[in-house]
């Protein structure tokens, strides 16, 4: 073999050792947001739940620092499934649990993000995901980030199927994984 033949092959090896393999998933920029817009009048969210016949209003309870909110966003709720899932099921926002925009909560009354946040849920720790019934019944919470992505497919299957009738979601991850093994 000729030494530039060498080296090209050389080169082409090297190079594609270092780019990234192809993944199945599809990652969206960190600006496709899985949140639905929302004027902050829970009513009216609610309302929506039921008429565009969603299982329930998710509201992700976060705070403007917050890291694991961040990770959240970062490797979780910008894969395009978790986007196409939720979406289907779900009316989804957001609220800055430290926050002092202007909110109208499930019984009319005005308040602001932190106290409708503290009154809730006495949210303190961030990031939560609240889901409701469209009669703004607490469906189930969880605090904190999922492992990754499949663990929040999971989260969302969970409210979907009506498993948290049955008991706690890390009960249902449990019963999942024996499962799957």
């Amino acid at each position: 073999m000729s030494r530039l033949k060498s080296i090209t092959l050389t080169l082409v090896l090297m190079l594609s050792l270092c780019m990234p393999i192809a993944s199945a998933e599809t990652i969206l920029p960190l600006d496709v947001s899985i949140f639905d817009e929302t004027f902050g009048d829970m009513q009216e969210e609610l309302a929506t739940v039921a008429e565009e016949n969603k299982k329930a209003l998710l509201i992700m309870f976060e705070t403007v620092d917050c890291p694991w909110c961040m990770r959240m966003k970062q490797t979780v709720l910008n894969r395009q499934r978790v986007q196409d899932y939720y979406k289907e099921h779900f009316r989804i926002i957001t609220i800055d649990a430290g926050g002092g925009a202007p909110i109208v909560d499930f019984d009319g009354n005005d308040t602001n993000e932190t106290k409708f946040s503290m009154k809730l849920l006495r949210v303190r720790a961030t990031p939560v995901f609240a889901f409701y019934s469209s009669d703004g019944e607490l469906l189930t919470k969880y605090t904190g980030t999922t492992k990754n992505a499949d663990d929040f497919m999971l989260l969302g299957e969970y409210v979907v199927d009506e498993h948290y009738k049955q008991g706690k979601f890390s009960k249902f991850r449990r019963t999942r994984a024996k499962q799957a093994s």
